[in-house]
């Protein structure tokens, strides 16, 4: 009876420790579990904080690089470009401005404008080819200072660009150019740039470019000596074709000391012209030495034959 008493008292004591034993174990994998869960939050937090960063960054980057993801390829050259603008090495700028240039866009154009005024000469004039694709006023706004550049090349080019602008806003500091300027250069893109524009007002000073002795009376005009620029002046006189030239090209097409290139000019113009009265001066260097004269003057001649009324 007794044994049987102590059995019974020991296996409720086994019993009682394994519960404590399992008790205990739940707890420590309460514990744990716990843990583990406050971990994966944390981390989980971690991760969070991690994306919203990230999602920020790409935020501030929206008006950078993501903003030029959206923009065309005509845009994204365009801006490639305008960076390389503000480098140090002047041969990265003038590639720049002829990369701009070569765009033949008006936003590349303005790009370029703030290259007129760069230290390096070469870079101004580099500049001014570059902007010609701006509207003809915009473009000649910004091309005229130039000029007025202390350097030759650089006053040169700013004429040929004005002159292919067509702005006729750029007339009157042309023919200061043509009429003043030391350079025989200048004065050479000054005549080509008026023949470009083509406006009546430049007549006067390209006449007198060419054939001084046909001036107006009381008129300062001093004898050319540049073959350039004379025939520059005797192109330029076709392409506005004006009968107010016809007195200096035949002066010019009749002086036998002028140079036969010239020469040949003035007859082209004379036929550009069109004026009938053109025909007895073309006629007489039909039988030119030059034989190139001839042949300008026979295709004169025939210019004005087909516009003759009949």
């Amino acid at each position: 009876m007794g044994s049987n008493t102590e059995a019974r008292r020991a296996s409720r004591a086994g019993h009682s420790g394994a519960s404590n034993m399992r008790t205990a174990s739940q707890a420590r994998s309460l514990i744990h579990t716990h843990l583990t869960y406050r971990i994966v939050l944390a981390f989980c937090a971690l991760l969070i904080c991690l994306s919203i960063s990230e999602v920020a960054g790409r935020v501030n980057l929206s008006q950078g690089d993501l903003a030029k993801r959206s923009l065309t390829p005509l845009l994204l050259e365009i801006d490639k470009q305008r960076q390389r603008l503000s480098s140090a090495e002047v041969e990265e700028r003038r590639d720049a401005l002829m990369r701009l240039g070569a765009l033949r866009h008006p936003d590349a154009s303005r790009v370029a404008v703030s290259a007129l005024d760069d230290a390096a000469a070469i870079v101004r004039a580099t500049a001014s080819g570059a902007v010609q694709w701006l509207p003809p006023e915009e473009g000649a706004a910004a091309l005229l200072p130039l000029l007025g550049d202390k350097d030759e090349f650089v006053r040169q080019e700013a004429a040929y660009a004005l002159g292919r602008t067509k702005s006729r806003n750029a007339v009157t500091p042309l023919i200061e150019r043509l009429s003043r300027d030391k350079k025989d250069g200048v004065r050479g893109a000054a005549a080509v740039a008026l023949g470009q524009i083509a406006d009546e007002a430049a007549v006067v000073s390209l006449a007198q470019v060419l054939s001084p002795q046909t001036a107006l009376p009381g008129a300062k005009a001093r004898k050319e000596k540049n073959v350039f620029v004379l025939r520059a002046a005797a192109v330029s006189l076709g392409q506005i074709a004006s009968r107010a030239g016809l007195p200096a090209l035949v002066a010019a097409l009749e002086d036998e000391r002028t140079a036969d290139d010239v020469r040949r000019e003035a007859a082209r113009a004379l036929g550009l012209i069109g004026d009938p009265a053109a025909e007895p001066p073309l006629r007489k260097v039909l039988m030119a030495r030059d034989p190139y004269l001839s042949v300008a003057a026979h295709e004169a001649l025939q210019g004005l034959i087909a516009i003759r009324p009949r």
